[in-house]
């Protein structure tokens, strides 16, 4: 392997480990919507299955459609993300770590679409009763990995 795939590969592989382990705890743990309120009016831990894509686009799609749609995009992205990381990680090492952990997470939600069909969220910000979408790690890992991104377009250093 070459050595600018090391970053990818740890990266995305640590991200991928993680997403895997907290989702398999709170399934273990929490039952189906079971919630445990970590800090109050703020933060709760609970188990949620996201049928959707983000803030659950189309969740009310019929299985098949929505399997197949997000293989396909996924499979897309995850591409798109490979051919950027073999033209840009040798010389922007922050936009290798954005491209991987966006490559991991995207990987750690497609590993829950064909293992269950859905995504397990967990992650539960709200104040008082205004929720924002559960989330997983694997969200957090591409929010983070988009973020970065945006940064670096903003400076031009990263």
């Amino acid at each position: 392997m070459k050595r600018k795939y090391t970053t990818l590969v740890l990266v995305a592989g640590v991200t991928i480990l993680v997403d895997q382990v907290t989702k398999a705890i709170v399934m273990r743990t929490f039952s189906l919507h079971e919630t445990l309120e970590v800090i109050p009016g703020f933060f709760a831990l609970t188990q949620i299955r996201n049928t959707g894509g983000a803030f659950g686009l189309l969740a009310g799609e019929a299985t098949r459609f929505r399997t197949l749609f997000f293989l396909v995009v996924s499979c897309l992205a995850l591409g798109i993300i490979l051919y950027s990381y073999r033209r840009l990680a040798s010389t922007k090492p922050w936009v290798a770590v954005a491209l991987a952990m966006i490559f991991g997470g995207a990987l750690g939600n497609l590993i829950d679409r064909l293992r269950f069909g859905e995504v397990i969220d967990f992650l539960d910000f709200y104040v008082g009763t205004a929720h924002w979408p559960a989330f997983n790690i694997a969200d957090s890992a591409i929010s983070v990995g988009v973020g970065i991104l945006c940064l670096n377009v903003v400076l031009r250093k990263i």
